[in-house]
C-alpha cells in the first residue's frame, strides 16, 4: 500500500499496553494510527483527523464507548467511517449492543495478534459501499 493510500485509524483505547500492541500491528500493516485514551479526546480527534476507521474500546474511563459511537453516527461527517468495537466483554448481548449502536464489527480483547489486522480488513470488506 502506498503512502497516499494509507488508511487512518483512530485507536480509542485507555490501556497503554493494548494501545501500543494495536498500534504496532496496525502500523506494520500500513495503517496510520492516531491514538486517544478518553472519549473526550476521541471525539475531538475524530473531528480533527477524519479517520477512515475507528477502533473503539467500549469501556473508557470518562464515558461508555457506545455513547461515543452513537455520537459519531449522529454526525453525517462519519456516516461512511468504519467503526469497530474493541472489548473484553464477549457475550452475544455485548456484540448485539455494539452493532445496534452503529459499530460495523466487533473484536474481543485480548485480540489474537496473528489475525488482528486481517479481522479489521475483513470487516472493512464486508461494509456496504
Amino acid at each position: 500500500m502506498t503512502e497516499q493510500h494509507r488508511q487512518v485509524v483512530l485507536l480509542v483505547e485507555d490501556n497503554p499496553v493494548n494501545a501500543e500492541l494495536a498500534r504496532t500491528l496496525l502500523e506494520r500493516d500500513c495503517f496510520e494510527v492516531v491514538h486517544a485514551a478518553t472519549a473526550e479526546s476521541a471525539l475531538r480527534l475524530a473531528q480533527d483527523v477524519r479517520p477512515n476507521v475507528v477502533l473503539m474500546d467500549l469501556r473508557l474511563p470518562d464515558a461508555d464507548g457506545l455513547a461515543v459511537v452513537r455520537s459519531l453516527r449522529a454526525d453525517p461527517t462519519f456516516a461512511q467511517t468504519a467503526i469497530i468495537a474493541l472489548t473484553a466483554y464477549a457475550m452475544a448481548r455485548d456484540e448485539e449492543e455494539a452493532l445496534a449502536a452503529g459499530c460495523d464489527g466487533f473484536i474481543v480483547k485480548p485480540f489474537d495478534t496473528r489475525s488482528f489486522t486481517s479481522r479489521i480488513h475483513s470487516i472493512l470488506r464486508a461494509r456496504p459501499s
